[in-house]
């Protein structure tokens, strides 16, 4: 039974430096989560929060080697490029030197000032890949490596966040054709997946969103891995709110509820669950069918908690 065909779309910028080479090089991990979010929400916010701080002083980093240079930027030019409360990338610093008129276009700022490694290029505060993708398994998502063509030395990143939890690469390019890297995911077992890797870099060499014709059997192995994850992650979503629910918590009675319907009604009232699926909720609505609380029959929080916990899993 298919769950849901919506999800949630994570690109985090991390780092790979393989064991004794001593030389790291940004790594990209996507993480697809329900439409629901992750579990564990808070963690997972803990360390986007800590990079997108590094982000900003990345960019500042960046505006002083371009000062350097004769190339000065204000950083609030920047910022208001990138748009409020986005943290700004490397691609917005560029626009700023296309406005100032520093470079004709896009390409020609990344390729002559803020490619890895160029006289503009500046590291944030990425955490290590293999890190990264522990957390999206924590968290309730599906771990993927984006172009993985991109690295020096692809082979020895994916063998390591493969050992970390890595679900699968891309490994269907942006024209919808396999990369040489396909019989690397056969070897380690890994999902091919597949994307258009846009920016929004006005290039017309960049391929929009949704251009890739990625095989409908990818799509279904995908959810096949995807939706028991997924499933546990809501389930700990749910019973994680029964706990803040006052009503069931307090030591005064409980809410009378007289179904399944209600009760479920009643914990995703919860911000965190509020964007889950009908299909979701039925499932819910059917595990929940012969809970019946009311003021004459409460139970202690502990026996509520063991009760509930039991039927989720």
């Amino acid at each position: 039974m298919l769950f849901t065909l919506k999800w949630l779309i994570l690109k985090i910028v991390c780092c790979y430096g393989s064991n004794g080479s001593g030389a790291e090089e940004p790594v990209h991990i996507l993480a697809y989560y329900a439409s629901w979010g992750p579990a564990k929400s808070q963690e997972l916010e803990k360390v986007l929060s800590s990079i997108r701080e590094g982000r900003y002083t990345r960019a500042k980093e960046m505006l002083f080697k371009l000062r350097n240079l004769d190339m000065p930027l204000k950083f609030e030019d920047v910022c208001n490029i990138a748009g409020n409360g986005v943290a700004p990338g490397r691609v917005h610093v560029a626009r700023a030197m296309i406005k100032a008129g520093y470079v004709d276009n896009l390409r020609q700022a990344f390729s002559r000032y803020l490619y890895d490694g160029g006289p503009a290029y500046a590291t944030g505060s990425e955490p290590a890949g293999e890190t990264v993708v522990q957390l999206i398994c924590r968290t309730g998502g599906i771990a993927v490596l984006a172009h993985p063509w991109a690295l020096k030395n692809p082979v020895p990143a994916i063998k390591d966040l493969k050992a970390a939890g890595l679900h699968g690469i891309e490994a269907y390019r942006s024209d919808g054709k396999l990369s040489g890297l396909s019989d690397l995911a056969d070897t380690y077992e890994l999902l091919k997946l597949g994307g258009s890797d846009y920016h929004g870099r006005d290039d017309k060499e960049e391929p929009d969103i949704g251009s890739v014709d990625l095989p409908v059997l990818a799509f279904f192995k995908f959810l096949e891995v995807a939706q028991p994850i997924w499933r546990n992650a809501m389930m700990e979503n749910f019973a994680n709110t029964i706990e803040r629910i006052p009503d069931l918590n307090g030591s005064k009675g409980c809410r009378r509820t007289s179904s399944g319907n209600d009760f479920c009604s009643m914990c995703l009232s919860s911000p965190e669950l509020e964007e889950t699926d009908d299909s979701q909720i039925e499932i819910l609505q059917m595990v929940f069918s012969d809970i019946i609380l009311s003021n004459r029959s409460c139970k202690t929080h502990i026996e509520q908690r063991a009760e509930i916990t039991s039927r989720l899993h």
